[in-house]
Formats: C-alpha cells, structure tokens, sequence
C-alpha cells in the first residue's frame, strides 16, 4: 500500500501545510522549528512506515508518528497560550489532530491482526 492513498496521510499533510504556512514569518525560531517539525514528523513517519516490509515495523512508526502528534497537540496549546496561535486556528488543528490519531489507532490495528 501506498501512503498517498492513505486518508490519514493525506489528512496528516495538510494539516503540517497548514502549520509551515501559519509559521512562515515567526522570528522565534526555537518554537517555529518545534512546531513545524512535529507536524512534519507525522505524515512522514506513517510513510515510512507504511513502507516496512513486517508488520511490527509497521506499528512502531504508526506509534511513533501518535507520538508527535500528542507533541504537536501539546505545542499548540502553549502556542495559542502565548499569542503565536489564534484559538480558533488551534482548536481546529487540535481537532484535526484528534481525528488523525484515531485514524491512527485503527491503522495500527490493522497491523496487529
């Protein structure tokens, strides 16, 4: 299986889309690179794991890309606490994220079987 056929892929980008673009023009470069690269680290560690070739490898970068998304979850919350995110923007994305992380649980499952 492809991960460009995976809706939780496809979902998982667009949403680092959105967070690079939000981001573009932030000077703390600190929590800019935190952010961006927690949402970036989703969709590319369902792709690699996608691509393993065992079942168990398979899992373990699904858990690995829940894991940055709690990460990103946590960084929005602060992000939206400090003034770098609207509420709005941030509910919406932590939303999103929550969608994906289910979508996530029940890919993994899959594997599991």
């Amino acid at each position: 299986m492809r991960c460009e056929r995976l809706d939780v892929w496809q979902r998982s980008c667009r949403l680092s889309v959105e967070v690079y673009k939000s981001f573009a023009s932030c000077k703390d470069y600190g929590f800019k690179d935190q952010i961006t690269r927690s949402s970036l680290s989703i969709a590319s560690n369902i792709a690699e794991g996608i691509e393993k070739a065992s079942s168990k490898e398979k899992m373990r970068y699904i858990e690995i890309a829940k894991g940055s998304g709690a990460e990103l979850i946590t960084q929005i919350y602060i992000g939206i606490e400090i003034g770098y995110i609207e509420k709005a923007t941030g509910m919406s994305w932590v939303k999103e994220l929550k969608e994906i992380l289910r979508m996530l649980a029940s890919l993994k499952k899959n594997y599991a079987d």
